[in-house]
């Protein structure tokens, strides 16, 4: 990093206006495209900033998505900021739900935190993902309710074949009053380390080690191998964020990123963002 950089990114999403966020680095999506239901709407509709009722004066970034079943009665909903993230630490608090805000349960919905490069070509050698995903309702094929930690080498989307490494957690986090989770990644030495609420779950390495800078996402969308129950009212579904971070370089362990969070918070940081760009700057799309 640049002389005097301390390659650290912080946010919590204290922005007066979804305006004001746009302008800091973070890109609504309203590609479409992969992932979710075919015919689906990309929405920056979905994208909210609210108080925290927890902390006044603290806000949250929300996120929702709707379907009724349908590709065009489908909306879904992603944040992203710029592609320069590669080894170091990466930390978010987030809220998952387990059953819509509105509409009735079942859908397979998908809750993410995740860092990704451009998928250039089928099986694209310099593509890069870490991907928190989790299927209150199931989905990619199951009815399970779990968190993915996965790790992506490379894939091919149609017909599908991925080469990666993947953890389950086969537990419900979206229980109300339990819901807000912190999700850690350490990337450094060939491996890249996953923690749940300061638990280690899993450790990747090999060929699914990220190779290229990658933007920082959440999105929020359904999975195509449902099957989406049909007909009905709109069933709606929200993610929340409290905080995201990231640490160029550096491993921190959970309890140095919580501690980390708490004294930027104290100190009356809600925004930090010295992680400097590649030279020349890469493009940062909002699209996969």
């Amino acid at each position: 990093m640049p002389p005097g950089s301390s390659g650290l990114f912080f946010d919590d999403f204290s922005y007066p206006d979804i305006e004001s966020m746009e302008h800091a680095g973070w890109q609504l999506r309203t590609a479409v495209g992969h992932p979710g239901i075919p015919g689906a709407r990309w929405v920056r509709e979905g994208v909210q900033l609210k108080e925290d009722p927890a902390h006044p004066g603290q806000r949250l970034l929300s996120l929702s998505a709707s379907t009724d079943g349908t590709g065009p009665g489908t909306t879904q909903v992603q944040v992203c900021h710029q592609r320069k993230y590669l080894a170091g630490t990466y930390a978010a608090r987030v809220r998952f739900s387990d059953q819509p805000i509105s509409g009735p349960d079942g859908d397979p919905v998908i809750q993410t935190f995740y860092a990704v490069s451009p998928l250039r070509f089928d099986f694209d050698p310099g593509f890069s993902e870490l991907d928190w995903e989790y299927l209150p309702n199931g989905g990619w094929g199951s009815d399970k309710t779990r968190l993915y930690g996965i790790t992506w080498q490379t894939v091919r989307l149609d017909p599908w074949l991925a080469y990666n490494q993947q953890h389950e957690e086969f537990t419900a986090l979206g229980v109300p009053g339990k819901d807000w989770h912190t999700l850690v990644m350490q990337v450094a030495d060939g491996r890249t380390r996953w923690f749940v609420d300061g638990r280690q779950v899993a450790v990747h390495g090999g060929r699914n080690y990220p190779v290229v800078p990658m933007s920082i996402n959440f999105n929020l969308w359904f999975s195509p191998n449902g099957p989406l129950p049909p007909g009905g009212p709109p069933r709606v579904y929200e993610q929340a964020v409290d905080w995201v971070m990231h640490a160029r370089d550096m491993v921190l362990s959970p309890a140095q990123v919580e501690a980390q969070v708490a004294r930027w918070r104290a100190g009356g940081v809600s925004r930090l963002d010295d992680v400097s760009p590649p030279v020349p700057a890469l493009e940062s799309r909002c699209d996969f």
